[in-house]
């Protein structure tokens, strides 16, 4: 249920980076929206999504949500070293005062 991950996230450490390896799809969507929120209160500007490379139906899902998310910037690709195409970079907006 929403409130359980929201409550996971927010009892976790936020840092630059979420695994989704551990989560399962069902969990994805309500994950990653709290996430980006959480991030963005802490005024991080760029974030790190990593998926794992497998078949990218999980990539493709993650990028369709971060299409849709209004403190989404911009998105792409991570550099070789930090997961390639297994990990999204994610640049937040500044939150609005």
């Amino acid at each position: 249920s929403v409130p359980c991950l929201a409550a996971l996230v927010v009892a976790s450490p936020i840092e630059d980076w979420l695994d989704l390896h551990t989560f399962s799809p069902k969990e994805i969507k309500h994950l990653v929206e709290e996430y980006l929120y959480q991030c963005q209160l802490r005024e991080f500007r760029e974030v790190r999504i990593i998926h794992g490379r497998g078949t990218g139906t999980q990539r493709n899902i993650i990028r369709s949500l971060l299409a849709k998310n209004p403190s989404v910037a911009e998105f792409k690709d991570a550099p070789p070293e930090s997961g390639g195409w297994g990990a999204t970079m994610v640049l937040l907006k500044l939150k609005e005062p």
